[in-house]
């Protein structure tokens, strides 16, 4: 199961406040009621000691359905460039850090499983610089500086390569969270900087194969083949990846997975299995949106092993 969640403040510590108030979160408690045996949940504030990640899978054992298992690392959200990187003369703004964020950790990502996960060999790919990815490159015309580009992430959140060891054998989790490719000008920054994150799966894709365990990418990718901003061929190519099955998870014949309160609705979240396993049903679940909780519903595939 994919999620993008509402457990995201405004201020570090406040996660952890309201989930020691309330620990029936309603978006946890969706994510109980569905009982997935592995999901990733985007927009999750990250602190050091983990104490909010211990709080969530306290609030889901205690809701019924308990995922012991965890994997999560600081993104790159609220981590100070030191540059105006969007050049509006003022620096150590949200939108001057390596990746959007009020402060260090907001809205980081987190992997959750009832079965262990292999966290010592997890390939964390949060670190890998812009201008050293082979993927869809920064803006031209030398918008960002040498030393801005010495030290931007390709990945704006976090991107992640772990095992998980199922009854059925390991099952490798591809997942990210990539930019919204919005709230730009026309250098376009964040539209390519989206671009290269869905490129990098392409190729890391292959790397993958060569090593033959299952896997499923996953996250949210912030890109609608149909509607929306952003360079639509890459998201394209994921979904028509060879290696990649889409199984098209809808909500009453709609595959939006997202709807804000401006009415806009989007498929930006997304689970592609590889095709070495099988995909017994798939959906995505709209329930009522509480003014608290997520703009984005839970996305969940049922695979098998073939």
């Amino acid at each position: 199961m994919n999620f993008h969640t509402g457990l995201s403040r405004d201020g570090p510590g406040v996660l952890v406040r309201d989930l020691l108030a309330n620990p029936e979160n309603p978006d946890l408690a969706s994510v109980a009621a569905l009982r997935p045996d592995i999901a990733v949940f985007q927009n999750v504030d990250y602190d050091f000691d983990r104490v909010a990640l211990g709080l969530i899978q306290k609030s889901l054992s205690l809701m019924g359905h308990p995922m012991p298992h965890a994997y999560t690392t600081r993104p790159n959200t609220g981590v100070d460039s030191g540059y105006d990187l969007d050049r509006n003369g003022k620096r150590g703004e949200p939108r001057d850090m390596l990746g959007y964020g009020r402060f260090t950790g907001q809205g980081g990502m987190a992997l959750l499983s009832r079965f262990p996960v292999e966290a010592g060999t997890a390939r964390n790919l949060t670190d890998m610089l812009w201008r050293d990815a082979s993927q869809q490159g920064p803006p031209a015309n030398g918008y960002f500086t040498p030393g801005e580009l010495a030290v931007l992430p390709l990945h704006s959140v976090s991107a992640w390569d772990v095992t998980v060891h199922t009854p059925n054998g390991p099952l490798r989790i591809l997942t990210s969270h990539a930019s919204t490719p919005a709230f730009d000008g026309p250098e376009d920054r964040n539209g390519l900087r989206n671009a290269a994150e869905l490129q990098f799966w392409e190729s890391y894709i292959a790397q993958v194969e060569d090593e033959q365990v299952p896997f499923v990418l996953m996250g949210t990718l912030n890109n609608d083949p149909m509607a929306g901003e952003g360079h639509k061929q890459a998201i394209e190519n994921l979904l028509n990846h060879p290696s990649l099955q889409d199984p098209r998870p809808t909500h009453a014949g709609e595959p939006e997975t997202a709807l804000w309160a401006n009415g806009l609705s989007l498929r930006v979240d997304y689970v592609l299995p590889s095709h070495g396993l099988g995909v017994r049903a798939a959906a995505v679940e709209w329930a009522p949106q509480s003014p608290e909780g997520s703009r984005h519903y839970p996305i969940w595939v049922d695979v098998v092993w073939q």
